[in-house]
């Protein structure tokens, strides 16, 4: 009798909690590290973004990568990238950065001169958020963000969303009006660690250099966007430049003309002695020795903080980067 009174109560028990453990948590985020696009967040990605340029990349700090680390973690972006996904997140969950899935709630903004889109333009463009799980505050080695609804064929790279203040949003402008695109943020500010460590875009010691080189090697154009305070070229609205190489010259010719079409004072780093046109920008430079495309485009304080000259610059830059389509 005692024996089947322990075997009724267990079956109790295992029918009161079996549903609570099946039990919904209420939330549309998926686990970090799942890859099932029908449990993506909704976000307006250019508030996702933005928040993360202000909340986490200003406090965050910097702890240098060994190499290890970078080649890990670039490895499973590019995993990620060539569509392994599964193989992708194993590979990034060994320095304990994950993948999220998210929707964007905003319709990708339309492009002067192009011609309406169901499938470029549509709303609830799908993207994977590549990003730190563990440490994000401590080590600010930034956010990937990898298109999911079309092929992936060019990048857009953020490296001083403090510095250059609204930069991101020039990024995700982009981004989002362009399918198949990789957009790669830096984690924190520029001045960050010891002796310019965290200066993303003068050293080849970093994630981002690191994830910049996968996409480099899969030949894939990119497009780095900075800010400059308007006194630093006071005649120009924005400095246009192929930085090291030449590849990126018909799309920088196409930027040009589209933001001068649209009454912005552009100099031509090609044609013209500009100030700030990225010479020695270590992803340009490195783009140069492959001949692939680059562009590095300076936008002043005033074009980045006024929402209308924004949007002229987004659409002149997205121009340019469907040519690469």
């Amino acid at each position: 009798m005692a024996s089947l009174l322990v075997a009724a109560l267990i079956a109790v028990v295992v029918v009161i909690v079996t549903p609570l453990l099946g039990r919904s948590s209420g939330t549309s985020s998926p686990p970090a590290g799942t890859g099932d696009a029908d449990l993506a967040t909704e976000v307006d990605l250019e508030h996702r973004i933005a928040d993360f340029a202000t909340a986490k990349v200003a406090e965050a700090r910097y702890l240098p990568p060994n190499r290890a680390q970078r080649d890990t973690l670039a490895e499973g972006v590019a995993l990620y990238v060539d569509g392994k996904h599964e193989a992708a997140e194993r590979r990034l969950a060994e320095v304990d950065f994950g993948v999220r899935i998210l929707r964007d709630t905003v319709r990708a903004p339309a492009t002067a001169g192009s011609a309406p889109s169901a499938a470029s333009d549509a709303p609830g463009r799908r993207y994977a958020e590549i990003a730190d799980r563990a440490g994000e505050d401590m080590r600010g080695w930034g956010r990937v963000y990898v298109a999911l609804d079309a092929p992936v064929h060019f990048s857009v790279q953020v490296p001083h969303p403090v510095a250059d203040a609204y930069s991101d949003l020039l990024g995700v402008g982009v981004l989002r009006s362009t399918p198949g695109g990789v957009l790669v943020i830096a984690g924190t500010r520029r001045t960050a660690g010891e002796g310019k460590a965290a200066d993303v875009a003068h050293r080849r010691d970093t994630v981002f250099h690191a994830v910049c080189a996968e996409l480099v090697a899969r030949r894939m154009p990119g497009i780095q966007v900075h800010g400059f305070a308007d006194s630093s070229a006071p005649d120009h609205d924005l400095v246009v430049s192929t930085g090291a190489g030449e590849a990126a010259r018909p799309q920088a010719v196409t930027l040009a003309r589209a933001l001068s079409d649209d009454g912005f004072r552009v100099c031509r780093a090609w044609s013209a002695k500009c100030p700030l046109a990225g010479r020695k920008n270590k992803q340009g430079v490195l783009a140069a020795d492959e001949d692939v495309p680059f562009l590095h485009v300076e936008a002043s304080r005033t074009v980045r903080t006024d929402p209308s000259r924004m949007r002229g610059a987004i659409e002149a830059m997205t121009a340019a980067v469907r040519q690469w389509s």
